[in-house]
């Protein structure tokens, strides 16, 4: 068995058959030391013989987790001994997703009835410990085999349907690789993420701290991503699109971190599956679903959230439910007694097992918020908005490890802009996606996609049809029905070990107001392992997308297609190097260009006012560095920077992007100390963006270096005391702050803030 650095986390894998096979899906009986055919007390009863784990299987232990744990998987294993469905009995996250996905790989000798191979369902129980080793790891890896004590090692087989206990085997020592992500790709798992200063423990808050990220103001949810503006980027929660990521007033994610296993940040070139955005792509996949009860909630001086999931029907369906509500209004109403503020939030989510090969699900969720100002003791709408979504999803798997999946999506998105504008979305999305190896070195990822928008707006009351804002505003969002088709393919080609490369290609047909646009977006990436710790990541892509509206606001969209789409090129090379002492080093350098860009927050020039609807050209070149240890270590931390420059030019004219920022740092270190308790501090730091609207803003002599903002400097502290009980219960109590130097940022030449956010609150887990 290898080694690998000091502090570096093994994992065991043991497997305990607990349960009888299902011969055809049937039940075995628990049968007695002399058992007989129930038909004919005669004849002997049938031979059964439960399936037997193939070689060592292969579990990485999940990003982000600390300590050891054991999960209950429910594996149905097909006559050919491949796994056709696997489901979590039980066992806490991130272990439980972790063990259920490699699962699916498992291979097994299958089980017989009287000699035949029959499908069967067995329990098999995954061991998860933390390991210490003192060596360093070698520079090819080798397979790890079982000991000999381990090879005889007998599963144990009991009566159906009992309660997980650990067996008497003696546990398998393994050593594996964890998968890596593709090129452009930086992923945050969220027991990682709750523990890095400044988040609350949102893995969508983290995106900040990530290479390439430049925020608009501290603490506000809106980026910029490589040089794309906000309205340019996607969020997607399991394929479900959604408008926002944050709550109003700098507030917590619109989803509960606990169903949310990790987020993904596509900043260029990202699989064809993700389009009609010409930025970036934020992605987040949810927690697999469990049979046994348990749950998360967490209670804090500005909000309290709760969610909790079970099992039922015999473990062949789970149902889950969660919600947040905010206090702010009560603690604002102490500090500005004319400013309130209220935000919430749920999740839903059911599946069910038709067959072992099928699964149907339903998830829903939704936000609500409300920014409001008293004056006269009359109460008035600064900003509201809310939206919904009900998504019903089929999925299928196929023969040689494929999946097919099928899901539509009901939606209602609307914003409220002071008193007198109101608009809304009413949506209808639907897809297919194909996941299929067509041989060992080769998979085809396919699919289809459609969605249809209803935009609505209401007409300003109060106001004079022919007034030139009123105009401005029914002409900006105009009542109207959007469609987009789409299609796409990435071929995922292992040519040999160390060259893997990924050519793709999307199509879409985009029509707004009688006007129809039609795009083809050919995507290319490429990983080559030159050394068993170097590899070269390269990733190229188009993108396309409608004209778009400054902030990614729920039912606020332009749609104008009359002045074509929006267009980008993303290109980006970089190497990662894994370090001694379990650190990975990540740099890249990309090169995006922007074609007919609607971007009204970067196009304002210093001393000149904005177009009403401004087209521009672009670019946006820089270099990122991303060293990190795991931030659950016992001492982890990161550090990201990226250098940068954002132009645009509209005519003959060259500027800089408004909020370009040549310069963003983020740094940070946790400890856990003794007794469970664990700090962590983070520094943000960023210069100032091009001073536009200011009282020192003129027309530059040279308009590509115009005077800029004071730089800017956070610091962010977290302090955390778990206790932890039977049965993996926990509960933490969290003190943190989001700049607690309250250091003022400007903007523009104004100052905004200091935008500091204390909290205290305890966290729950059962």
């Amino acid at each position: 068995m290898t080694n690998r650095t000091a502090e570096q986390r093994g994992f065991i894998v043991r497997g305990l058959m607990i349960a009888a096979a299902i011969a055809m899906s049937t039940e075995v009986q628990a049968q007695d030391p002399a058992p007989t055919n129930s038909a004919n007390p005669a004849l002997p009863a049938p031979v059964l013989i439960p399936p037997q784990v193939q070689g060592l299987p292969e579990v990485a232990y999940p990003d982000g987790a600390q300590g050891n744990a054991e999960v209950i998987l429910a594996i149905t294993v097909r006559k050919d001994g491949t796994v056709s469905d696997v489901q979590v009995a039980n066992g806490n996250e991130p272990f439980a997703t972790a063990a259920s996905r490699a699962a699916v790989n498992f291979r097994f000798q299958p089980g017989t009835r009287n000699g035949e191979p029959v499908a069967a369902k067995i329990r098999f129980a995954v061991t998860f410990r933390q390991t210490k080793v003192e060596t360093p790891a070698p520079e090819e890896p080798e397979k790890t085999t079982p000991t000999s004590t381990d090879a005889k090692a007998k599963p144990k087989i009991i009566a159906p349907n009992p309660k997980p206990k650990p067996g008497a085997a003696p546990p398998i020592d393994v050593n594996v690789r964890g998968e890596k992500p593709p090129p452009s790709v930086s992923t945050l798992s969220r027991a990682e993420v709750r523990q890095i200063p400044g988040t609350f423990g949102d893995p969508f808050r983290a995106i900040e701290v990530l290479p390439g990220v430049t925020p608009i103001v501290s603490g506000l949810p809106f980026f910029y991503v490589r040089g794309a503006p906000p309205g340019n980027i996607g969020y997607y929660l399991d394929g479900i699109r959604v408008p926002y990521l944050f709550h109003v007033g700098a507030g917590p994610s619109v989803v509960n971190p606990a169903i949310v296993e990790r987020v993904n940040l596509h900043s260029g070139g990202y699989p064809s599956e993700f389009g009609r955005f010409a930025g970036a792509i934020v992605t987040a996949d949810t927690t697999m679903p469990r049979v046994d009860f348990h749950g998360e909630g967490v209670f804090r001086i500005f909000d309290a959230g709760v969610i909790a999931e079970t099992g039922f029907a015999g473990g062949k369906g789970t149902a889950m439910l969660g919600g947040r509500f905010s206090f702010t209004g009560l603690v604002l109403s102490l500090l500005s007694p004319t400013v309130g503020l209220a935000y919430r939030d749920y999740q839903a989510r059911v599946t069910y097992n038709l067959t072992p090969k099928d699964r149907i699900s339903l998830m829903s969720f939704g936000a609500y918020d409300l920014l409001t100002t008293t004056n006269n003791n009359i109460d008035s709408i600064v900003f509201g908005s809310e939206f919904y979504r009900v998504d019903v999803r089929y999925e299928r798997q196929l023969s040689n490890d494929g999946v097919l999946k099928w899901g539509t999506t009901l939606g209602y998105d609307q914003s409220r802009l002071g008193e007198n504008r109101n608009a809304q979305d009413r949506l209808f999305a639907t897809r297919v996606l194909l996941n299929q190896p067509l041989h060992p070195k080769l998979t085809l990822r396919a699919g289809l996609d459609a969605q249809f928008d209803n935009y609505t707006a209401d007409k300003r009351r109060w106001a004079d049809p022919e007034d030139p804002d009123t105009i401005a505003y029914d002409n900006l969002f105009p009542q109207r029905f959007d469609s987009a088709l789409g299609a796409y393919a990435d071929l995922e080609w292992q040519m040999d070990r160390r060259v893997k490369v990924t050519p793709g290609v999307r199509f879409d047909i985009f029509k707004s107001g009688g006007t129809s646009e039609t795009s083809v977006s050919p995507r290319l990436n490429v990983v080559a392992q030159v050394h068993p710790r170097v590899r070269l990541l390269h990733a190229f892509g188009m993108a396309t997308q409608p004209p778009s509206f400054v902030l990614p606001l729920p039912g606020l969209s332009i749609g104008n297609l009359q002045g074509g789409l929006q267009t980008s090129w993303q290109a980006s090379a970089g190497v990662e190097v894994e370090m001694p002492l379990g650190i990975t080093a990540t740099v890249t350098g990309f090169d995006n260009v922007f074609l007919n860009m609607s971007d009204t927050l970067s196009v304002q020039r210093p001393g000149e006012a904005l177009e009403s609807d401004p087209r521009s050209l672009g670019y946006s070149r820089g270099l990122e560095v991303y060293v990190r240890r795991r931030f659950t270590s016992k001492l982890g931390g990161f550090v990201s920077y990226t250098l940068s420059e954002s132009v645009r030019k509209i005519g003959t004219s060259t500027f800089p992007s408004a909020f370009d920022r040549r310069h963003v740092l983020n740094a940070a270190l946790g400890y856990s100390f003794p007794k469970n308790i664990r700090a962590g501090a983070r520094v943000t730091f960023y210069t100032g963006a091009p001073n536009v609207a200011g009282p020192a803003a003129a027309i530059p002599t040279d308009p590509e270096n115009p005077e800029r903002n004071p730089a800017f400097v956070r610091l962010d502290l977290r302090l955390e005391k778990r206790f932890e009980f039977r049965n993996q219960r926990w509960l933490s109590i969290v003190a943190e702050m989001i700049n607690s130097t309250l250091s003022v940022e400007y903007i523009n030449g104004q100052e905004v803030g200091p935008i500091s956010l204390p909290s205290l609150g305890v966290e729950v887990g059962f």
